[in-house]
């Protein structure tokens, strides 16, 4: 066995790796379509550093861009006096670094070596290389150990990995040009195509080189005569620089480098960018994550900024995954951590709580500016929700001063839900306890309780008196006549004060806008809308006439009672409505008539309860009839022959019929709308919302 065991450990040899198997497993999403060009970049500028560590302001580095040079046909889709830009195939990267120095190439045939590793390089970008481009090629040129320039060149592919050049160029002067060749069609479908677009990429990624002591080097991104310099984004883009600081998170150390960009900036949402490697590996949206951090904010001067975080430090470093997407670190666990364990929450949680700090002022403004948003939205369009005013700051609500109503009438509604489940689950509570020894705070605790159900009690009726409102604004557009003179059909009003062809059993109390007419309406045991008499439950009538609404009541029922089975009828109603300016209230079309003719029959037609008990003949039954007329001269002679008196305000004619036992009304459509408003003006008051007229 030990000689066995012996032959097997001369035998073994280093393990190999395979370049295509390693490509194939190396990650990259189309979402980082540009990954691999700045990686190169990335390289350049540490070369860069590496050779001017103490003036980057000599070192220079280039990004240009390779377009196709076939000629497309321009077919006017991008504009006039634009011709379409061609699509990008490569990218040419040069720096003036130190060049591929022995070691620098011993680590680039190297996969996953550590020579760069304090610089947080995991020795992946060259794969992504070859993940995005078919062809590489590097021409590079070194200083020697003897101190004379060395030229050095190569391809790189999947195929024939590293493939010598010979002879070897060399330039002027140590650099280095990566000319990545033949960019993948998937992936240049999803990269930004301009300069400018590509050039704002390559800044954000690197912005870490640009804020640190010393900063970057030249960086310039060419495409076709249009250059565009980095450094002149800076000040494109940032607004001013606030003070970096330092959080602790059990243990490990977190630099929060904090800008304020310009209010220019396309992108205005405040974002976190966790950074390792001096790279931004994610990108976090943190709008609302922090009281009153809602886009933009307000400095001191009035200017507008938004805010970002660069965010570094060892740790993450350490534990970002080797095609720097993403971190090996949870973010959240479930259940008890091992002790010193960090999350990405962990982690969050510090940096938000800094960030409340360091614009401590400028949340608070923006947090006064969404309350006042609330305050005015409530004011004028919902004020069911003027309970929750008083409890923002308790319930810890903030909205965006620039949200849309839509969107803030959703955030509203669904603090109002959490308050009411919240309520529910108080009331178990506390009645739980009722009867058995109480708590200290048991008084003030039931107090606050009832403090909140009255709140609740209060938005119930703010939102049935809002709605009432805007019931009456509807129908005060509904009479109106059009741009072209006309006026609507009487079943778009009729459908306004209850849905039509409709009985009490197929709707539910909110669908009938009968108040508009008589309160008295909305209390009625059968209510019928557009529907024959002998489709009524009601009625055993054959009759196929329709009158437009009819509601019954019985007798000996209180007004509130679930069950109403009693008799016999304690009221009848009818209810007739014409198209606004309507003109044919002639002799054989008289909707007094209609009306009397419909309550005879109700009274002689065999009427029985909604559960089919019989009523007995109802002939002293009171009987209300309602015609909704606009009152035109026909229709005011059909009231006069009916000796109908006209109102003091003469927007109706109201009077009994003697034979019939039957009291009338004739109201215009502006008396109803006038006379709903009056009404309800106490209510509209008392919330602070206009009269609809």
């Amino acid at each position: 066995m030990g000689g066995i065991e012996m032959g097997k450990k001369d035998e073994m040899a280093a393990m190999t790796t395979s370049l295509r198997g390693r490509v194939k497993n190396t990650g990259l999403p189309k979402s980082h379509a540009l990954l691999p060009l700045l990686e190169a970049v990335v390289n350049g500028i540490q070369a860069i550093d590496a050779r001017f560590e103490e003036d980057r302001s000599q070192g220079r580095l280039d990004v240009r861009i390779v377009r196709s040079p076939q000629v497309g046909f321009d077919l006017g889709i991008t504009g006039p006096g634009r011709t379409p830009l061609e699509p990008i195939i490569g990218f040419v990267v040069t720096d003036n670094g130190v060049g591929f120095t022995a070691e620098n190439m011993k680590s680039f045939e190297t996969l996953d070596s550590d020579y760069k590793s304090a610089d947080g390089c995991r020795g992946v970008g060259r794969l992504l290389w070859l993940k995005a481009f078919s062809k590489v090629v590097v021409k590079s040129t070194y200083e020697g150990e003897d101190g004379t320039l060395q030229g050095r060149q190569f391809r790189f592919s999947v195929e024939r990995e590293v493939e010598p050049i010979e002879p070897a160029e060399t330039l002027d002067d140590t650099g280095t040009i990566v000319e990545l060749d033949g960019f993948g069609a998937a992936y240049q479908k999803s990269a930004h195509k301009t300069a400018g677009a590509i050039a704002r990429e390559v800044f954000e990624h690197c912005i870490w080189y640009f804020l640190r002591p010393g900063g970057a080097p030249e960086i310039r991104v060419v495409d076709d005569g249009e250059t565009v310099l980095l450094r002149e984004l800076m000040d494109e883009f940032v607004y001013s620089e606030m003070p970096t600081k330092t959080i602790d998170v059990k243990g490990e150390k977190f630099d929060m480098v904090n800008l304020c960009l310009k209010s220019s900036t396309r992108n205005q949402t405040p974002r976190l960018y966790w950074c390792a490697a001096s790279r931004v590996v994610t990108e976090e949206n943190i709008t609302g994550k922090v009281p009153g951090l809602y886009g933009r904010l307000k400095d001191e001067n009035g200017a507008d900024f938004t805010y970002v975080c660069y965010l570094a430090s060892d740790y993450l470093d350490a534990n970002v995954r080797a095609d720097r997407t993403a971190f090996d670190i949870d973010d959240t666990i479930e259940g008890n951590t091992i002790e010193g364990e960090i999350t990405l929450a962990d982690v969050r949680t510090a940096v938000l709580a800094e960030i409340e700090i360091l614009l401590a002022n400028e949340l608070a403004a923006a947090r006064d500016e969404g309350k006042s948003r609330v305050n005015d939205y409530v004011s004028n369009h919902s004020p069911r929700y003027r309970p929750l005013l008083k409890r923002m700051e308790s319930l810890g609500l903030t909205v965006d001063p620039s949200m849309k109503n839509t969107e803030l009438e959703a955030v509203l509604h669904r603090e109002l839900q959490k308050l009411e489940a919240e309520t529910l689950a108080e009331t178990q509570q506390i009645f739980a306890e009722d009867g058995a020894e109480r708590p200290a705070d048991y008084q003030e605790r039931l107090d606050e309780y009832l403090a909140k159900i009255t709140d609740i009690n209060q938005s119930d009726l703010a939102a049935y008196v809002a709605r009432r409102r805007v019931i009456l604004e509807v129908l005060a557009k509904l009479i109106r006549s059009n741009d072209e003179g006309k006026y609507c059909r009487e079943d778009e009003i009729h459908n306004l004060l209850i849905p039509m062809r409709k009985d009490s059993n197929e709707i539910g109390t909110d669908a009938s806008n009968l108040w508009i007419i008589d309160e008295r309406l909305a209390f009625h045991d059968y209510l019928a809308s557009d529907k024959t008499f002998n489709s009524m439950p009601i009625t055993d009538s054959k009759s196929a006439k329709e009158p437009d609404i009819i509601a019954t009541r019985l007798a000996g029922s209180a007004v509130l009672a679930a069950e109403r089975q009693s008799v016999p009828l304690s009221s009848i109603v009818v209810v007739e409505i014409k198209r606004p300016m309507r003109t044919d209230a002639s002799e054989d079309n008289n909707p007094i008539d209609q009306c009397l003719g419909y309550v005879k029959q109700i009274r002689e037609g065999g009427a029985k309860t909604s559960d089919g008990r019989p009523i007995p003949k109802s002939e002293e039954a009171p009987a209300f009839c309602y015609i909704i007329a606009d009152l035109t001269p026909k229709m005011i002679d059909r009231c006069e022959l009916a000796s109908l008196r006209p109102t003091q305000d003469g927007l109706a004619y109201f009077g009994f019929n003697d034979a019939r036992r039957v009291y009338i009304e004739v109201i215009s459509f502006d008396g109803l709308v006038n006379g709903a408003t009056e009404r309800n003006r106490a209510f509209f008051d008392r919330l602070g919302l206009p009269a609809s007229r």
